[in-house]
């Protein structure tokens, strides 16, 4: 009869061991990207020896000796991706993990992730793990913008034209071109341009002199472009200006025309600046994720520097997986880990904006709640029961 109290003991504390996956899974039923354990029970024999084993590996006559909880698996099924916003949420649609690094250099993984700039500079989420990019090796290393917290200026080298230019009007005008010295200090170019009616164009050949001035009116170059058939020459369709601003480098600057055209008539010009290279000094104004899964830095000068790609993972078996707690996951040494990027094969997609929530399903647990409720009343009741049983059988008193 001992022996019925231990079976019904091992029921106890295999549905309280129950109890406290359900009661944990239910906690963490809004924690973002939190993962539920499935419950699983298994029966236990003894053998001839005495031992302990599984149902199945026994020869006949073995008795059964309760119950065992065994180790929990982890359900990866995604939850529902959630809209937040923020430029720097990260989830993922499909498979795979986001790989952060702790200060200490060690990795762990995670399925989602609610990131910023911390004062150090490291990409980090809400409990200071910090996101990975991959390098030109393949693996992961640690976001920091320390030192892109400027963009250097470029001077300007090229002013592209488009659009088109009258071909019957005498002269046209780009004002308010701003270019940049060495320094990234803006200075103002207005271009005019004039017909050249001395006799020097012939046919369908048309020349333009070219006068650019600065912001304070001064000339700082000249030149000549030619239309043949409406459109620019190829080897008159560029103005070289040569100037150097105060306290700056030289500049070479070219004035490319080759994109404009010259066959409506009128009076009315579309000539415009469509591109200028060079630019002014720029701070870092903010740090984004874009929809390739690369960081993004973007500077107040309206420049942008790509990082590099954020690191995602993917492993041979999952259930190796280990938790360490603020959701993140710590790989076994003998499972097969492989770093790839967003999208690419066998790995899903990042989601900026967004989170991943708990994939807890709540009716499920609280259906496992009753069956584990009514496992360990059942099993208590037998533990009573044969109390009972010995309390009566030393009640017994000898007759004769």
């Amino acid at each position: 009869m001992l022996g019925s109290i231990y079976v019904g003991l091992s029921g106890m504390q295999a549905y309280s061991q129950g109890m406290k996956t359900i009661s944990n899974n239910v906690a963490n039923l809004d924690t973002l990207g939190y993962k539920a354990s499935t419950l699983s029970f298994s029966d236990v024999f003894s053998d001839p020896n005495g031992s302990l084993g599984y149902a199945g590996s026994q020869s006949g006559g073995s008795t059964g000796t309760g119950v065992r909880y065994n180790k929990e698996t982890i359900d990866f099924t995604a939850g529902t991706l959630q809209q937040t916003g923020g430029a720097l949420d990260l989830a993922i649609d499909g498979n795979g993990f986001l790989v952060v690094q702790d200060e200490h250099g060690d990795t762990f993984y995670a399925k989602t992730g609610q990131f910023s700039v911390d004062t150090k500079g490291y990409v980090v989420d809400q409990a200071g793990s910090r996101l990975t990019t991959l390098n030109a090796s393949n693996q992961p290393e640690v976001v920091n913008v320390t030192s892109k917290k400027t963009y250097s200026p470029v001077a300007t080298k090229t002013v592209t034209f488009g659009q088109n230019m009258s071909s019957s009007a005498a002269t046209a005008d780009v004002p308010n071109i701003t270019v940049y010295d060495s320094n990234g200090v803006a200075h103002t170019w207005d271009v005019s341009l004039a017909k050249d009616t001395s006799g020097t164009s012939s046919g369908t050949s048309v020349n333009w002199t070219a006068t650019i001035k600065d912001e304070t009116g001064a000339t700082v170059g000249t030149g000549t472009v030619t239309f043949n058939g409406g459109v620019a020459s190829p080897g008159a369709s560029s103005i070289t200006v040569n100037t150097t601003p105060s306290g700056a480098d030289a500049m070479a600057v070219a004035l490319d025309f080759s994109s404009v055209t010259s066959f409506s008539a009128g009076t009315t010009n579309t000539l415009q600046a469509s591109k200028v290279d060079g630019n002014a000094i720029g701070t870092l104004s903010s740090v984004t994720i874009n929809s390739q899964g690369q960081v993004v830095l973007n500077y107040s000068n309206s420049q942008t520097t790509v990082v590099g790609s954020v690191a995602m993972a993917t492993f041979q078996d999952q259930q190796q997986l280990v938790r360490v707690g603020s959701g993140l996951f710590k790989n076994s040494p003998r499972n097969t880990v492989r770093y790839a990027t967003s999208g690419s094969e066998g790995t899903g997609s990042l989601q900026t904006g967004q989170v991943e929530a708990s994939n807890v399903n709540l009716t499920a647990e609280f259906g496992n709640l009753i069956l584990i409720q009514r496992g360990f009343d059942a099993s208590s009741q037998v533990v009573s029961a044969t109390n009972d049983m010995i309390q009566q059988l030393f009640g017994m008193r000898g007759h004769g």
